[in-house]
């Protein structure tokens, strides 16, 4: 396998070129260090890669640089490059959401019409589906999103379809549902409330705690994105939940038992944007790609924990 990751430097991205080079694959990793977290951050994740021989980095924004010259000898691409984040997807940034999510990917797909490329594996979001839809949230129910974020993820989606039905792209499309774990985003739930617990800081509650997310542990969404670029049929979209379904306050719990400290909660307004529950039914990853989440939440709460500690975030 010769392999396009985009998005190489960032928290999922990082684990798949990993996961790759360790397969034996050459990997060519396109990033353009968006200032949504530190660049610093970004290079801790690159560091075990930059070391490794199948491993090339290009620093190069696809919303802008000449694609083809990157897809050369490629067999196929795992688009994880996006401009993340719910809640700063409002109002005038929401022009960076659009550029980077909708933009870029439209500008990748296109560069891939009549190249030999294998498969296409875009990260997709479970932002897609909104708060309408039934539980568990299955890949047939009507997505409505209830944020921009979620929109530009779900338009970005709906790219890689409409290029698989006229162009040929053998696009797959995941789903992912609250991924987690060592190297996670400095803005995101657990980094937070690990390190808040650790400060001694009321750990931020949105709304009444009682709302449920599908946490998937980084290494279960790697295992399944890689197994997408065999054995992912070509338009179709699955959804990637990590089987672990729980209330905001059964998190607090575990972080407390986690860290050892004590955990107290900060009551906030819901957020805009933010879905009541999420909860992946996830059939179709099981039988196309042999999708089995191995993970539990509490050990890869505490994988994330150790990997803060050891990485001096705490």
């Amino acid at each position: 396998m010769k392999a396009l990751v985009t998005g190489a430097a960032g928290f999922i991205g990082s684990h798949v070129s990993e996961r790759l080079v360790a397969d034996g694959a050459d990997v060519l990793g396109v990033d353009c260090f968006t200032d949504y977290y530190p660049r610093d951050q970004k290079e801790r994740n690159l560091a075990a890669l930059r070391a490794a021989n199948r491993f090339r980095l290009v620093e190069a924004d696809l919303a802008s640089t000449d694609i083809a010259p990157l897809l050369g000898d490629v067999t196929h691409v795992f688009h994880l490059a996006a401009q993340a984040g719910v809640r700063k997807s409002w109002g005038s940034d929401f022009r960076v959401y659009t550029v980077n999510n909708i933009d870029a990917t439209q500008r990748l797909l296109e560069a891939c019409v009549g190249r030999p490329i294998e498969r296409l594996v875009y990260a997709s979001s479970s932002s897609v589906y909104g708060d309408a839809c039934d539980l568990p949230m299955r890949e047939d129910a009507r997505p409505e999103p209830v944020s921009p974020y979620g929109v530009t993820k779900l338009a970005a989606e709906q790219l890689c379809h409409l290029y698989h039905v006229n162009y040929g792209v053998p696009a797959v499309s995941l789903r992912y549902f609250t991924v987690y774990g060592p190297r996670q985003r400095p803005d995101m739930a657990f980094r937070r409330f690990l390190a808040a617990a650790m400060r001694g800081e009321a750990l931020p509650q949105f709304g009444d705690g009682h709302q449920t997310r599908d946490f998937t542990f980084v290494a279960d969404a790697v295992a399944a994105t890689v197994a997408a670029a065999t054995r992912g049929i070509p338009g179709r979209v699955y959804n990637i939940g990590g089987g672990s379904r729980v209330e905001v306050l059964d998190v607090f719990e575990l972080v407390r038992h986690v860290t050892g400290r004590p955990v107290t909660a900060a009551v906030l307004d819901a957020q805009k944007g933010d879905m009541r529950d999420t909860y992946a039914e996830t059939t179709r990853a099981r039988q196309d790609l042999g999708f089995a989440p191995a993970v539990t939440l509490e050990n890869g709460l505490r994988a994330q924990f150790e990997w803060m500690m050891a990485a001096g975030l705490l």
